[in-house]
């Protein structure tokens, strides 16, 4: 009898495993650092994750996790990328709906929408945040700051900057057709 019940719990176990792994949310860590911060005793080590999670259809976010194992700093950038999640309008052929520009620290990002068939040109965190986020055919270019953290920050600022054509043409009272 405890032997069944054992049987069950494990594989109850081995189930929520397959679960969790089998997610829709995918994780990509960007960047670990390691920092140190000086205090009393000497140096306290530390670690930085910057983690970039999506499910590919149109739900990004950017998260930054700090702990003094790098296990444990991207478990929490997990879940700070989860609590930051931004909704991307893509169009039918998986693109963009317009230009658009963002801002993060020092960093710039132009992101331009692109024919069928084009890819996903971008560079460094700014390329995985779109492709995370489902984008297929997108130019981007990053301008000032090489730091991941803030260019990661600048694409999410222009993704959640977009707007589709129904959106606009429901905030000013117009028809679609009229838009265009």
């Amino acid at each position: 009898m405890a032997e069944e019940k054992d049987k069950k719990q494990s594989s109850r176990r081995r189930s929520n495993r397959r679960t969790e792994k089998e997610s829709e949310w995918q994780e990509r860590v960007v960047q670990i650092r390691r920092v140190t911060k000086v205090v009393k005793g000497g140096k306290k080590l530390s670690f930085r994750a910057i983690v970039i999670v999506g499910n590919e259809r149109g739900q990004v976010g950017v998260g930054v996790g700090k702990a003094s194992d790098v296990i444990g700093a991207v478990r929490k950038g997990v879940a700070d990328g989860k609590k930051h999640l931004v909704s991307v309008p893509l169009t039918r052929d998986q693109s963009i709906p317009h230009p658009s520009t963002g801002e993060g620290g020092a960093a710039q990002v132009l992101i331009r929408p692109a024919a069928p068939g084009t890819g996903v040109i971008a560079g460094g965190a700014v390329r995985t945040v779109l492709e995370l986020a489902g984008v297929k055919n997108v130019l981007a270019k990053r301008l000032g700051s090489k730091s991941p953290l803030n260019n990661a920050r600048a694409a999410l600022e222009a993704l959640s900057s977009l707007r589709t054509f129904q959106e606009v043409a429901q905030s000013r009272d117009i028809p679609v057709e009229q838009l265009y």
